[in-house]
């Protein structure tokens, strides 16, 4: 974090001494998510499918670390039942799994890839959700927030990753309905291009163009992935309290930018 991140550092009773369990908590956003937490007084959870970078990250936030594929639901169960073995209440959930795709038509688009993202991407929340979210309920408090995408929102040449995010948000309706009376909330973060390693790989093999993505976001830049941990951050604190089932776009002004291209984009700032 740098200097200007100081405001978002400082421990919030209301993260201190709960646990915080964050799925892909061992790289991009859901490593932010994890430090952010930590400084905020969270004990948090470090749950990963790769175990050294997991057990690095929740070595290094002095936190407890899971290796798990969110697509197994009967590992995802097992570690419920670790947790709760240990005596360890899950108080915010933070579902940051995800697999990303490349964008290929329908007819080249290899089915067990599909297969996989939908199992990852939409299965993967579901079932983070289904294990972890009753215990919640049962006890009166709890917040979920889940990483949808700009992807779901509109139209992309992503056949399995678009539409498994716009499920998510739709998903995320659900249980914030299904929970509410419980004292559980429930909310979606859905993140613009944001330069985590997957997007930096995308970006070395020449499938995306920074510039074109910086020009095509009203705020003309890309997102670093603590931008998304301020706002899912945010969702899990008693400051959004009231707020439950909504889908919060981070992504620099990218949806209401795109539809300028057809009158030759975003005009440049105004000078002096």
């Amino acid at each position: 974090m740098t200097s200007t991140d100081k405001d978002f550092v400082r421990p919030d009773a209301c993260f201190v001494g709960r646990t915080a369990l964050v799925t892909g908590g061992a790289s991009g956003i859901g490593l932010a998510c994890v430090e952010l937490l930590r400084a905020k007084g969270a004990h948090v959870v470090v749950a990963d499918l790769h175990p050294e970078p997991t057990r690095t990250a929740a070595d290094r936030h002095g936190g407890r670390a899971l290796v798990f594929d969110v697509a197994d639901r009967k590992a995802v169960a097992q570690a419920r039942q670790t947790l709760e073995a240990d005596g360890i209440e899950v108080d915010f959930l933070v579902n940051c799994a995800g697999i990303v795709q490349s964008p290929e038509p329908p007819h080249q688009f290899d089915h067990a890839e599909f297969q996989r993202v939908l199992a990852v991407d939409l299965e993967g929340t579901y079932t983070c959700c289904a294990e972890f979210g009753p215990a919640m309920a049962r006890r009166g408090r709890g917040v979920i927030v889940n990483i949808a995408s700009v992807a779901g929102m509109r139209s992309m040449p992503l056949m399995a990753y678009s539409p498994a995010k716009a499920a998510v948000i739709s998903l995320t309706e659900c249980l914030a309905a299904e929970w509410g009376r419980s004292g559980v909330r429930v909310n979606s973060v859905s993140p613009g291009y944001t330069v985590t390693a997957a997007l930096q790989r995308q970006i070395d093999l020449g499938l995306r163009d920074p510039e074109k993505l910086k020009q095509n976001s009203a705020l003309g830049l890309l997102i670093d992935p603590m931008d998304i941990a301020q706002a899912i951050v945010f969702l899990l604190s008693d400051q959004a309290r009231a707020i439950t089932g909504i889908n919060l776009p981070v992504d620099a002004g990218w949806l209401v930018a795109g539809s300028w291209s057809t009158f030759g984009g975003v005009r440049p700032a105004l000078q002096g």
